[in-house]
């Protein structure tokens, strides 16, 4: 390329350079420096293209060369001016898109629909100093709480330092930050006080203040069940019983020796993993309950025996003798089932929209009885099935793939039954309910965090106690990989994206377009 269209290419740069600068001042990096520096070399540039095209620039005059160079200033600023109403657009609408894998920028499902229910306005209150690192987070989760329900949700920061009677108040030592959550006006307003939360403990708080009262959720012990506490080195439920009590239940263990019938109060019952017999009158008294409409939570166990098979045959579910097994759908053990074959129930509809995978292993699975054993007016329905290439192992420790005499084919998992009990004597509820899953490892300690698994059970317990709103996906443990840039970082970031980036191609193309119009 000879010298003359080197210097025309400069000029055309320096052009955009020097019109750039005022879009580099006040719109992307704010730099005095930055846009200096620009308006600095751009004149530099056109100075280069000056001196080496005098003569033609004294020819300016004629038509050609004249509207040559009125074109190409009057491209330059449309394409700059564009450029200019796009990004002030962009900055006004402010639309984002999170892209990420597990979705770290968006608000859960119950979120939504917790705010969604909220009868009274919520306050959030933060008492953090803008210096903490935690601040910025707290600040982007109350921005899209807000964002979502600006009408129910609002939100202040305040400052410990500068509010010692606040401080006082909350009993804040130096250093220490609490976030108050109200619900409705004024000092006698109802709240809540949490440390720095995450999304699953600010709804948790909400759902508990909007809460009428919460449910009593009785664990029956007495036969080798999980334990709501675990004793050293050992399993237990407590992951569950926080989850619980964080949606507003109450769980509390209960021994049914000598009694004869389920306390009154009882919103819900859960049988969690019996590995010995039930006694006669114990069983009576679970069936009575279940006949004035109570609600149970039947989780089972491979190779254990509980005593209570005709009872759960009255509502149209018989456990299989032996262990699940499905040699296409697992996790490397035939025995470790891994499904997302749902059934039509209310419990798995959001689990299926999501694509959830359900993880059980050891699992039993369930036969539903549609004749015979049942009670009048029960309706039982599968929730979760296994693949169609499952069998009923009979000999797990012995065998691994299906023998001649085993049940083979998809296989129910869990089971959901219902009845009506409005003419019953003694009624407590309209309605029996109840959940019949064929694992009860899911709800251990170390097993609780995986998501599919929580959602299920809490949806389990959502519809089995009658509300609706709780058969939801709730937020959940995020392990977050996000990087943190100090403010002249950003500032950099945003030159280089929304500035230096698409004016270089903007340079680029000017330049290819000179170099073939000289040719």
């Amino acid at each position: 390329m000879r010298a003359t269209h080197v210097t025309r290419v400069l000029g055309a740069f320096g052009l955009l350079l020097l019109l750039s600068s005022p879009f580099t001042l006040f719109l992307t990096s704010g730099s005095v420096a930055l846009a200096g520096g620009k308006a600095v070399l751009g004149a530099a540039m056109l100075a280069a293209y000056v001196v080496t095209h005098r003569r033609e620039l004294g020819r300016a005059g004629t038509r050609r060369t004249g509207w040559f160079l009125a074109s190409s200033v009057l491209t330059t600023l449309a394409v700059l001016g564009v450029l200019v109403a796009l990004n002030v657009l962009a900055f006004r609408e402010n639309q984002r898109w999170d892209l990420t894998q597990a979705r770290i920028f968006s608000l859960a499902p119950q979120t939504v629909q917790t705010l969604a229910g909220l009868k009274e306005k919520a306050h959030a209150l933060a008492l953090i100093p803008p210096t903490h690192p935690s601040y910025g987070e707290l600040e982007e989760l109350f921005r899209r709480y807000h964002e979502a329900a600006p009408e129910v949700f609002d939100y202040a920061f305040v400052d410990p330092r500068r509010e010692p009677s606040l401080a006082a108040q909350y009993q804040l030592k130096d250093g220490q930050t609490l976030v108050v959550i109200s619900r409705g006006e004024g000092d006698a307003a109802p709240h809540t006080t949490l440390p720095l939360p995450a999304e699953q403990e600010l709804t948790n708080a909400l759902l508990q203040l909007g809460a009428t009262g919460a449910q009593k959720v009785y664990f029956v012990e007495g036969h080798g069940e999980w334990p709501l506490e675990p004793p050293p080195g050992g399993d237990g439920l407590s992951e569950l019983r926080r989850q619980l009590q964080r949606e507003g239940y109450r769980p509390e263990p209960l021994n049914l020796l000598g009694r004869k019938e389920v306390p009154r109060d009882a919103g819900l019952v859960i049988i969690a993993g019996a590995k010995q017999d039930y006694t006669a009158p114990e069983v009576a008294a679970l069936r009575t309950y279940l006949g004035e409409g109570g609600r149970l939570l039947y989780f089972t166990d491979a190779n254990t025996e509980d005593g209570l098979g005709l009872f759960l045959a009255d509502y149209g579910v018989q456990v299989d003798d032996g262990v699940a097994a499905d040699p296409r759908f697992n996790s490397g053990n035939p025995f470790v089932l891994v499904s997302n074959f749902y059934g039509k129930h209310a419990i798995t509809r959001p689990l299926q929209e999501r694509g959830f995978n359900v993880q059980l292993p050891t699992a039993r699975s369930l036969t539903l009885i549609r004749e015979g054993f049942l009670l009048p007016g029960v309706t039982v329905e599968p929730v979760l099935l296994s693949s169609p290439y499952a069998w009923v192992e009979s000999r797990p420790l012995e065998d691994t793939t299906p023998s001649s005499g085993e049940k083979m084919g998809q296989l129910t998992l869990v089971a959901a039954a219902s009845r009506d009990t409005r003419a019953a004597e003694h009624k407590r509820f309209d309605e029996a309910r109840l959940v019949a899953v064929g694992e009860s490892e899911l709800l251990l300690d170390p097993n609780w965090r995986y998501e599919a698994n929580r959602n299920l059970v809490m949806n389990a317990l959502g519809w089995a106690s009658h509300q609706v709103e709780k058969i939801t996906l709730r937020p959940p443990d995020r392990e977050t990989s996000t990087l943190e840039l100090s403010e002249d970082q950003m500032r950099t970031l945003r030159f280089v994206s929304t500035d230096l980036f698409p004016l270089s191609l903007l340079g680029v193309g000017l330049a290819v377009w000179l170099s073939r119009r000289n040719r």
